[in-house]
């Protein structure tokens, strides 16, 4: 099974969805899997996990329904607020839909460095490991230490390292984020996603030898086990089409083995996201 581990979709509301910048003015329409059906087709692409846009309770429910109606959702990363008084009760709803295989707060939109170490999150992210739900951790550099905190005191939790920490691509920065994506793969409970790559470049002048050291960083530092495929649709495609952010990923894979391509372009994420 081949899978895109990193698809959002949503029905564009301008107040919902603020964070959509006239920058970024192409993504102000509707994204639906229809939209991209023929794409996955085209690329031997059999699933997607749908990950959380919109901070909300709503937005969980209407992933299910997409996932109701489209055979291409093999699992959801939703939203609930960790620090909720009620939220043993929501996890214990939305553990009945075996679609929904964990959750995500924009923690990059947080401006404590220490967000993820506050205690009641904490206990919300005890409260996921309880029941076997993943957590996709999407940060800023303020948030590394946090991270490697958090990470390090929750042993038995599974992590998903999304968009592998955003890495200065443009700028070409490369030391503090290596350090951190060396410290972070030491723990053995995070997989990084290598997605959302072409947007932290620069969109319209990147070329392939500026992710190089970034990627081999990632490989190197987590392994071929632990390293799934994301394309970040539809947000990828102010960097280019589908095709040219998957060549982003293609090109660095020369060395991988028949077994290690598989594990890449879906087998890991069925084993971190226990797909179907």
């Amino acid at each position: 099974m081949r899978i895109d581990a990193h698809q959002h979709f949503w029905l564009f509301d301008p107040l919902k969805d603020a964070w959509i910048t006239e920058e970024m003015k192409d993504l102000k329409r509707n994204f639906l899997p229809n939209d991209i059906s023929l794409i996955m087709k085209t690329n031997q692409i059999d699933g997607v996990i749908a990950v959380q846009a919109d901070q909300s309770l709503r937005e969980n429910g209407f992933l299910l329904e997409l996932a109701q109606a489209y055979a291409l959702i093999k699992g959801i990363v939703g939203w609930v607020d960790l620090r909720s008084k009620d939220l043993e009760e929501q996890l214990d709803h939305y553990a009945q839909f075996p679609k929904i295989k964990g959750f995500r707060h924009l923690v990059e939109a947080e401006t404590d460095p220490d967000f993820l170490m506050n205690a009641e999150f904490l206990q919300g992210i005890s409260a996921l490991s309880k029941r076997n739900f993943t957590y996709d951790l999407l940060i800023k550099p303020i948030h590394y230490q946090s991270t490697l905190a958090c990470v390090k005191a929750n042993p038995s939790q599974r992590f998903m390292l999304d968009h592998m920490a955003k890495p200065p691509i443009k700028t070409q920065e490369f030391d503090d984020w290596a350090v951190f994506i060396a410290a972070l793969s030491t723990f053995p409970n995070v997989y990084c996603k290598i997605s959302g790559l072409g947007t932290e470049a620069d969109w319209k002048q990147w070329k392939l030898e500026h992710f190089t050291s970034y990627i081999a960083h990632a490989i190197h530092s987590f392994g071929p086990e632990r390293i799934v495929f994301g394309s970040d649709w539809p947000v990828c495609l102010l960097a280019g089409t589908y095709e040219e952010n998957l060549s982003i990923v293609e090109s660095h894979l020369m060395d991988f083995s028949a077994e290690e391509k598989k594990g890449f372009w879906g087998l890991n994420a069925v084993a971190f996201y226990g797909l179907k």
